[in-house]
C-alpha cells in the first residue's frame, strides 16, 4: 500500500492512495477459501467446490466486500501514519480500479486546528450573589395563601360584586350572533379582578348583584389563541346565580400541609433553597457568558469549514422553522432583509460557537477531564426532578434509550469544563438583590444577538500547520459547541 500526501493547505490535507492488485486478488482468494468451507452448492461437499465456481457465483460480491475494506484500511493507514486528528470522516473517491489493476483512491481529510489555550488564571470574572430576603419568603407565602384561599356564600342580596369577590355565573358567548365552541358555561366560579377571562370581561360585572344579567361587550385580543375568535367583537350574556365572598388562608402549619409540608418552617425553608436554586441557576448563566465571551476574545485559530457549514445550516433551519410557524417572532430589523444577509450574519454566530466549542473540548481533552456515571445519573435525576410525579417513568425512558442518556453528554461535559476554568480563574463575588440580577441579565440577553451577527471577524487567520496531537479519545468537538444562551 502506498500513500502519498498530494496537498496540504490550511486545515485540509489530501491524500493519494495504491493498493496493489496483487494486494486484493490475494484478499480476495483469502476471502473465497473461507467462504468454500461453509457454502452448499448441490453437488458438492463444503469445502470441496471448485475455485472457478466460487468464483463466478461470489466474486462479485466478494470483490465489493475487499475493496471496502481496503479502502478503509488505507484511509485509516494514511490517518495513522500522518498523525492527524479528522474533524469527520474523511472523502474518499476511487479514481482507478480495473480487474487485475492497482486500486487507487484519493482521500480528503479535513483537520482539528492546533489551539493554545489561554492562562485560565489571567481571567477576571465578577459572580452575582443573591441572598434570598425574609421579605422574598413572606411574598411567596402570600402567594400560596392567595392560591389556597377559601370563600362562602354572601347570603345578602343587597351585596354587589366588587374586586376581590368571586361571582358564581352561567354565560354564553357569541360572534356576530352566533354562538361558538368553548363560548359556554354554568355555574362557573370566577374571581373578579383575576384577569383570567379577556380584558374588559371582569370589569363589567362588578355591581351586579346575585340573580341580576348583563350582555358583557369585548373585543378577544389580536393575538388571541383561537384563529376564528381573535380581534373579534363578542357578545356574553351572563347571569350571576351567587356571590361568594373570599376567606383569605392563614399562614400556618395547616397551610403548609396543604402544600405537601409538615410545618410552616419546612415550607419556608424549601421555597429559600428553590429561590436559592433559581438565583444560582441566574448567576451562573451571567458568570458563563462573561467566560466565554473571555475564551473567544482570547483564542484565534482557523476554523473548520465542515463545522461552521453544519452550524450555519443548524442556525438556518431554526430561523426557516420559526419563519414559518412563529413569524411573530422574528426580530423586526430582519423582516426585510434578504436571505443572503441574514446568512451572512449567522455566520458569525456560528463562528463563535465553533471557535468556542474547539477551546472547550480542547480543555478536556489536554486536562482529561472525562464524565462519570456519577454525572450522568446525576443529569438523569434532575430531569426527572422537571416532572413531579413521573420520576419513574423518566427513568424508565433514560434506561430504554442509551442515545438520550448519550444526548446528555455534551451539556454535560461543556459544563465540567466551564467548572474546571473557573476553578483556575480569578472570580470575586458581588451580592445583588434578586431584581438586580434579573436586570442584567435582561439587559445581556437584549444586548447579545445583534451585534453578534453585524460584528466583523476580529479573529487573525489561523497558523496554516497540520494538527500534531493525538486523536481525541473524549467528548467530539462538535458536541461541545457552547450554548447558545451564553453568546
Amino acid at each position: 500500500m502506498q500513500v502519498t500526501e498530494t496537498k496540504a493547505e490550511g486545515l485540509t490535507r489530501e491524500f493519494n492512495v495504491v493498493i496493489a492488485a496483487a494486494d486484493i486478488e490475494t484478499k480476495v482468494t483469502t476471502r473465497l477459501n473461507e467462504i468454500s468451507k461453509t457454502v452448499k452448492i448441490p453437488g458438492f461437499r463444503p469445502g470441496k467446490v471448485p475455485a472457478t465456481l466460487l468464483r463466478q457465483k461470489y466474486g462479485q460480491s466478494v470483490m465489493g466486500e475487499i475493496l471496502e475494506a481496503s479502502v478503509n484500511e488505507g484511509s485509516a493507514k494514511a490517518i495513522s501514519e500522518n498523525d492527524l486528528r479528522p474533524v469527520a470522516q474523511p472523502k474518499i473517491e476511487i479514481t482507478k480500479f480495473e480487474d487485475g489493476a492497482d486500486l487507487e483512491f484519493s482521500m480528503v481529510v479535513e483537520l482539528f486546528p492546533e489551539i493554545e489555550t489561554m492562562d485560565f488564571k489571567k481571567i477576571k470574572l465578577e459572580r452575582l450573589t443573591v441572598k434570598v430576603s425574609d421579605e422574598e419568603i413572606d411574598e411567596t407565602l402570600q402567594r400560596i395563601a392567595d392560591a389556597n384561599k377559601g370563600s362562602e356564600a354572601v347570603k345578602s342580596k343587597a351585596k354587589k360584586l366588587a374586586k376581590g369577590d368571586i361571582a358564581v355565573i352561567d354565560f354564553v358567548g357569541s360572534v356576530d350572533g352566533v354562538e361558538f365552541d368553548g363560548g359556554k358555561g354554568e355555574n362557573y366560579n370566577l374571581e373578579i379582578g383575576s384577569g383570567s377571562f379577556i380584558p374588559g370581561f371582569e370589569e363589567q360585572l362588578i355591581g351586579l348583584k346575585a340573580g341580576e344579567e348583563k350582555k358583557v361587550e369585548v373585543n378577544f385580543p389580536e393575538e388571541y389563541g383561537a384563529e376564528n375568535l381573535a380581534g373579534k367583537a363578542a357578545v356574553f350574556e351572563c347571569k350571576v346565580n351567587e356571590i361568594h365572598a373570599s376567606i383569605p388562608a392563614e399562614i400556618n402549619d395547616d397551610l403548609a400541609k396543604k402544600v405537601g409540608m409538615d410545618t410552616l418552617d419546612a415550607l419556608k425553608n424549601a421555597i429559600r433553597e428553590e429561590r436559592s436554586k433559581e438565583t444560582d441557576q441566574m448567576s451562573r448563566q451571567h458568570l458563563k457568558k462573561h467566560l466565554l465571551d473571555a475564551l473567544d476574545e482570547a483564542h484565534s485559530f482557523e476554523l473548520p469549514a465542515s463545522l461552521i457549514e453544519g452550524e450555519i445550516d443548524q442556525i438556518w433551519k431554526q430561523f426557516e422553522e420559526t419563519r414559518k410557524n412563529n413569524p411573530e417572532q422574528i426580530d423586526a430589523s430582519d423582516k426585510d432583509k434578504s436571505d443572503e444577509v441574514l446568512k451572512e450574519e449567522y455566520k458569525v454566530i456560528a463562528e463563535r460557537r465553533v471557535r468556542l466549542g474547539l477551546v472547550l473540548a480542547e480543555v478536556g481533552r489536554v486536562n482529561e477531564l472525562e464524565l462519570g456515571q456519577d454525572d450522568l445519573n446525576g443529569a438523569i435525576m434532575a430531569e426527572a426532578r422537571n416532572y413531579p410525579g413521573q420520576e419513574e417513568a423518566v427513568f424508565n425512558y433514560f434506561k430504554s434509550n442509551p442515545q438520550a442518556v448519550e444526548g446528555l453528554r455534551a451539556p454535560l461535559f461543556e459544563e465540567k469544563v466551564v467548572d474546571f476554568i473557573v476553578e483556575l480563574a480569578k472570580v470575586t463575588d458581588k451580592e445583588v438583590t434578586a431584581e438586580e440580577l434579573m436586570g442584567v441579565l435582561t439587559a445581556e440577553e437584549e444586548a447579545a444577538e445583534k451585534p453578534a451577527k453585524k460584528a466583523a471577524a476580529k479573529k487573525a487567520p489561523a497558523k496554516k500547520a497540520a494538527a500534531k496531537k493525538a486523536p481525541a479519545k473524549k467528548a467530539p468537538a462538535k458536541k461541545a459547541a457552547a450554548a447558545k444562551d451564553a453568546e
